[in-house]
């Protein structure tokens, strides 16, 4: 395939939970396409020093906004801050996420709240947000990150599945909605990545048994979400939409 089709010159990526982990991976890998960048967290400190390994050795573009996705304001904000900032946005990677693992009896309603909002909600508002502009444009590029969680699940965590399975949903109907505007919508559903969050909530013998139970016997390290993420937000995969991505180094196949 032509790489002219992977390049990115010219666009302009927005990446939620971009300064650690999957989102700083990805972010990178769409500046090394071409892409300018914006990311966001709560953190200015984190976003800051993260922006700085994003560029490195590009003449790339790239901002920062500090951004709390459970309040939906900040969400509104972190659309108008990047637009006013550089003027437009092509891509929207949707990767801002958090868990709170409870058996249902134990469910607290904050906790629920909390994890819907930041899981499900804010990327509906930020597509919201985001969309009419790239409506205008005729081109546009939504990637939802979901998880194999929203396929299978693990006792304790009702919020975290019931919310991945959700945006798996919600880039279905938003394909169809966008689909004659130029846009697609599509998940990436990561299996064992073995990075802050997991690495917190798992002890040591479920993070051996997830890696055992992959075909390739390992965690994915986060650069290995480069190639997916470019496959969906570049013209080489403009005739992929409504999809999820699964990549998990063969999780679900066993």
């Amino acid at each position: 395939m032509p790489l002219h089709l992977f390049n990115l010159k010219g666009k302009v990526a927005l990446v939620t939970g971009g300064s650690k982990g999957l989102g700083k991976a990805m972010a990178r890998g769409l500046v090394e396409a071409g892409a300018d960048v914006v990311i966001s967290s709560r953190h200015e400190d984190e976003l800051r020093m993260a922006l700085e390994e994003i560029l490195r050795g590009t003449d790339r573009k790239g901002a920062t906004v500090v951004a709390d996705m459970v309040k939906r304001d900040d969400v509104v904000r972190l659309a108008q801050t990047a637009l006013e900032r550089m003027g437009r946005v092509d891509i929207l990677v949707n990767n801002a996420g958090t868990n709170r693992p409870q058996v249902t009896e134990e469910i607290r309603d904050d906790d629920w709240d909390r994890v819907l909002e930041i899981n499900l909600t804010s990327t509906m508002v930020l597509t919201r947000a985001l969309v009419p502009q790239m409506k205008a444009r005729r081109w546009g590029r939504i990637i939802h990150i979901s998880s194999i969680m929203g396929f299978i699940s693990k006792e304790g965590r009702n919020i975290y599945s019931a919310t991945k399975a959700a945006l798996i949903g919600l880039a279905r109907a938003q394909a169809l909605e966008f689909g004659p505007f130029g846009i697609t919508v599509n998940c990436i559903a990561p299996g064992p990545f073995l990075t802050d969050l997991p690495a917190k909530l798992l002890s040591d013998a479920e993070k051996r048994e997830f890696s055992k139970r992959t075909a390739v016997g390992r965690w994915g390290e986060p650069g290995e979400l480069v190639g997916p993420i470019l496959l969906l937000a570049t013209d080489a995969g403009s005739y992929i939409t409504g999809e999820t991505l699964v990549v998990d180094g063969g999780y679900l196949a066993r």
